[in-house]
């Protein structure tokens, strides 16, 4: 009897979405008819170029490849764009879907990251080796290409000669940017957006995110500096300048606060379980390093409050913080001491430090500052990125060009942003937004991206987008692609 009655409640529901589902297809043919019609505004989209870095390229779960060039947000604008007087849209595309660069036959960049089942994983671990197809020196597109996005590329590099010259590669140039450059090996990325073909419609994107991105991925140790303001604002300046003197419109997009991104927040500060006696030869190994703590204490060169701090210890609990290197902290070399303390959940543990922490990173070995963010490198970041979009705002007002607050949208996607019937945020693997390799977005995020760009031409320049109906559907776009991608 419990069976007939779940099977009439069944029926009774399906019964219900069957009429639900009725009227929505009816609702929905309503609002189609009273779409107005799609118009372009005062923008003419006959010749789109967008320039940019890996986001414009479409570089997702840590590689480039030719699904993820298609679902590249330019490639996505362009579609909508042909419905309203825009041309052809060209993309340098890759010659597989297993991504990765050669040079000559040997590879200079991996395959793309898989889904394993627990997490992100190279293609290869489970499909065994594979041949990377696209070689920089044997088989270039050639162009002149609409998508001029360089994966990698900071703002300076998009204006500097040579950088897509592969007789400077790789100490002075980009590999995406040797498949570029054709004929004119040493064009900048800029030159090839406004001598060949004279855009009339530009989109400009990630300037400036490598530029904080690079200093932010090797968690602040020096190695990438933040490039300086001046440089930044100069290189800013002669790419709008350049593209706006052609007569294009344009639209330009922000950067958003790049340690909300799921490479800087998937790994806890504390992720380590350990047992009494695994505890108990940990802090027996950090013996010599605390007496050294208190004896440093005692000379007077620490205060209490930052001997307490220094101090190791493990206990038998599911979540001991890992001991990281701090250079913020006293120096104490003179008593052979190294600056090591224990993260605190203000510290960004990188995603790079996830398949070490089980090996002893953190542990019995500390991790070094590559692999962590302190508040003070995350205050620099951030103050970086409030400056470089200020003179972003600050030059698209002067130009009358769109300004997409992509900072808003991530920002929002921290907490969960609704896309269609999809609530999207930045966590890894199950966010929906962000890919595999925790800073690039998955196809879905793209389109999520073009649709603000939509939304910010139609502000600007009166085109109708949103009204009538053409912006890009949820629907449409995954956030994974196949391990067997053909």
């Amino acid at each position: 009897m419990k069976s007939i009655k779940y099977l009439c409640l069944l029926a009774l529901a399906v019964g219900f979405t069957s009429c639900n589902d009725e009227e929505d297809f009816i609702e929905n043919q309503n609002e189609e008819v009273n779409r107005p019609a799609l118009t372009a505004g005062q923008a003419d989209f006959s010749n789109y170029v967008a320039v940019g870095a890996s986001f414009t390229a479409g570089f997702t779960d840590n590689a480039l490849f030719q699904a993820s060039q298609e679902n590249s947000f330019p490639n996505s604008l362009a579609k909508q764009f042909a419905k309203a007087g825009g041309g052809n849209f060209v993309q340098p595309l890759t010659n597989d879907n297993f991504g990765g660069l050669a040079a000559n036959g040997t590879r200079i960049t991996q395959p793309r990251l898989v889904f394993n089942g627990t997490g992100p994983a190279p293609l290869e671990s489970l499909i065994g080796p594979v041949t990377v197809s696209t070689d920089i020196v044997l088989n270039n597109p050639t162009g002149p290409f609409n998508n001029l996005g360089v994966p990698g590329a900071k703002s300076f590099h998009m204006i500097a000669p040579g950088y897509g010259n592969i007789m400077n590669f790789p100490s002075a140039a980009n590999p995406y940017a040797v498949r570029l450059t054709g004929n004119t090996p040493d064009a900048s990325m800029l030159e090839l957006a406004i001598v060949p073909q004279t855009p009339t419609f530009f989109t400009l994107s990630e300037v400036g995110g490598n530029d904080v991105l690079g200093y932010a991925t090797t968690g602040g140790d020096g190695s990438n500096p933040i490039t300086p303001q001046a440089t930044f604002d100069f290189a800013l300046s002669t790419l709008v300048n350049g593209l706006v003197g052609t007569g294009a419109k344009g639209a330009i997009g922000n950067l958003p606060n790049i340690t909300s991104l799921s490479f800087f927040t998937t790994v806890a500060y504390n992720p380590v379980p350990l047992d009494a006696a695994t505890a108990g030869q940990l802090n027996q190994g950090y013996a010599t390093y605390n007496g050294g703590i208190q004896f440093a204490l005692a000379n007077n060169a620490i205060s209490q409050e930052e001997a307490d701090r220094r101090t190791i210890v493990f206990s038998a609990i599911p979540d001991n913080a890992v001991v990281i290197e701090d250079e913020t902290l006293t120096d104490l070399s003179g008593f052979g001491i190294p600056s090591y303390r224990q993260a605190e959940p203000t510290d960004l543990i990188l995603l790079t430090a996830a398949s070490q922490i089980p090996s002893g990173l953190g542990t019995q070995n500390p991790m070094s500052d590559s692999f962590v963010l302190l508040p003070s490198e995350q205050q620099e970041i951030a103050d970086a990125t409030i400056a470089y979009n200020a003179s972003i705002a600050a030059i698209a007002n002067a130009n009358g060009l769109a300004l997409v607050d992509l900072n808003s949208i991530l920002n929002q996607a921290t907490m969960g942003i609704q896309f269609d019937d999809y609530n999207l945020s930045t966590n890894l693997v199950t966010g929906g937004l962000v890919s595999l390799d925790g800073v690039h977005l998955t196809a879905r995020g793209y389109a999520l991206m073009a649709n603000a760009f939509l939304k910010a031409i139609d502000a600007t320049y009166g085109s109708n987008f949103e009204a009538s109906g053409n912006l890009n559907k949820a629907e449409d776009f995954n956030v994974s692609y196949p391990v067997l991608l053909q």
